[in-house]
């Protein structure tokens, strides 16, 4: 999962448009998901969901798009570490909406990991009120826009993956996505072909490797671990950018507070978890 905001890099410095690496993302996953499917003639349990479930999985994909959509155009405008610590801020906006569309109430743990949390995103926001700077603020802002977006997308497939296969869940989230983010590029009209090879390499690269392979296998784990332990280990994504940054970009923590804010943002979010896992067990 790391890999992802440094081939998100590598495009855009290559000219891709953020929108058009969003869609080959989730267009090459559900491409290659296609052959389980057809393997598993999954669109036979399609047939047998009732449309309020096939409307649920197709906002699923909608939410998944607008995720991807503001999460990689922030990497414009700010840090890799900035940018990938908040959109990690997930569990966090899940806690708070659980109550309202999953039932579950918040326990005090979760509201201590919230303050816990914003401190730490406030202090990444003021590392960049700098006059110089005012474009990092709108690269934050879309990274917890993307945060939240992603919230509504595992909200929505907590409730559906009791009843759903994960291959057709996928399937059809990542496609719904893949369309609605097409149709933006063309509508806008950007380009989908004619950039470098090393920037289509990237982006197939997307698809393949931080998409399938790393969220597919917290997708799988979690069937076999325990949602919080799958979510605290999700919590090494910044920590592994940051240092491939540092690595392959030569981009470092641009001061002491970013690395502050991390640090508070990152306990915020284990304690979140560990909340939501005495929900469970209640």
């Amino acid at each position: 999962m790391s890999s992802a905001s440094i081939l998100v890099r590598w495009a855009q410095n290559e000219g891709v448009p953020s929108l058009v690496i969003a869609a080959y993302r989730l267009a090459t996953a559900t491409g290659i998901l296609s052959f389980s499917m057809i393997q598993q003639r999954g669109w036979r349990e399609y047939a047998k969901l009732d449309r309020q479930t096939i409307v649920l999985i197709l906002m699923s994909g909608v939410l998944l798009g607008l995720h991807f959509a503001a999460w990689i155009t922030s990497l414009t405008y700010t840090s890799v570490m900035n940018s990938v610590v908040l959109v990690t801020t997930t569990p966090l906006w899940i806690g708070l909406a659980s109550p309202l569309f999953l039932g579950e109430r918040i326990p005090r743990l979760m509201w201590l990991s919230l303050v816990v949390a914003m401190i730490g995103a406030s202090i990444i926001g003021l590392s960049g009120l700098k006059s110089t700077q005012i474009q990092t603020l709108e690269g934050n802002g879309l990274a917890l826009l993307g945060a939240m977006f992603g919230s509504g997308y595992l909200i929505v497939g907590r409730r559906l993956r009791t009843s759903v296969r994960l291959i057709s869940y996928l399937w059809l989230v990542y496609g719904t996505a893949a369309l609605l983010l097409l149709v933006w590029v063309v509508v806008n009209r950007l380009p989908l072909a004619g950039y470098s090879l090393a920037a289509t390499i990237c982006m197939l690269t997307l698809g393949i490797v931080p998409q399938l392979i790393g969220h597919g296998s917290a997708n799988y784990a979690v069937r076999y671990l325990s949602a919080t332990l799958v979510s605290i280990t999700i919590l090494g994504e910044p920590i592994g950018s940051t240092i491939l940054a540092a690595l392959l970009l030569e981009e470092l923590p641009g001061s002491p507070l970013q690395i502050l804010g991390g640090a508070f943002t990152l306990a915020g979010i284990a304690s979140a978890s560990l909340a939501e896992q005495q929900v469970n067990r209640q």
